[in-house]
């Protein structure tokens, strides 16, 4: 056993918590601010951990601050709904089962969180490039290199690693979206601990 691989993950983890892009937080919190929940809808998506984390982050955003009386926000997470997944990757391949998701149905002011770790899966690429033709604003959620979702990103939140290292990545990926929910809730006095669902 490799007795210092915890101490040596944790000062990896730290280092990447050091260097984070608040900047990259700052512009995202500010998107979020200006949606109208009434007309935008905010869009998750991911695969393996980070469909994890595009449900989490979509629930902490639509249900938490719902509850908290903080915020409103239309969220829909793409990779939750598991008889839409897999008849669309059975009837015409898993690259399509986001792109045939968003088909149609984006309108201007939406959002598209997009979360990959290597930002070249398929099927996040091809929905990302889809959600730019039709104006709608993408935060990219990246790890590694960035990959293509990089570049097609309005705003990315990059993690900088050796390709391969999926848990520190996601591990960031996770932390941003509970950044981005603490500052919502701490808009509100007592909402940490209060909800308001009557």
């Amino acid at each position: 056993m490799n007795r210092n691989y915890a101490e040596s993950y944790i000062k990896k983890l730290t280092a990447l918590l050091e260097n984070t892009d608040t900047e990259a937080v700052n512009r995202i919190i500010e998107l979020l601010e200006e949606l109208d929940p009434f007309e935008n809808t905010v869009y998750f998506m991911g695969n393996g951990g980070s469909a994890a984390t595009a449900s989490h982050f979509a629930t902490d955003l639509g249900v938490g601050l719902k509850l908290r009386g903080i915020k409103n926000f239309s969220v829909i997470c793409l990779s939750d709904n598991i008889p839409a997944v897999t008849a669309i990757s059975n009837d015409v391949g898993y690259d399509n089962i986001f792109y045939a998701q968003l088909k149609n149905r984006l309108k201007k002011g939406d959002v598209l969180v997009a979360i990959s770790a290597s930002g070249n899966s398929p099927n996040i690429v091809k929905a990302a490039e889809y959600a730019k033709k039709t104006g709608t604003r993408i935060i990219g959620c990246t790890g590694f290199d960035g990959g293509k979702l990089r570049e097609l990103s309005d705003i990315n939140f990059h993690v900088q690693t050796e390709k391969g290292e999926y848990g520190l990545v996601e591990d960031m990926h996770m932390i941003l979206d509970h950044i981005i929910y603490s500052y919502f809730v701490a808009t509100k006095e007592g909402a940490s601990t209060k909800y308001t669902l009557e």
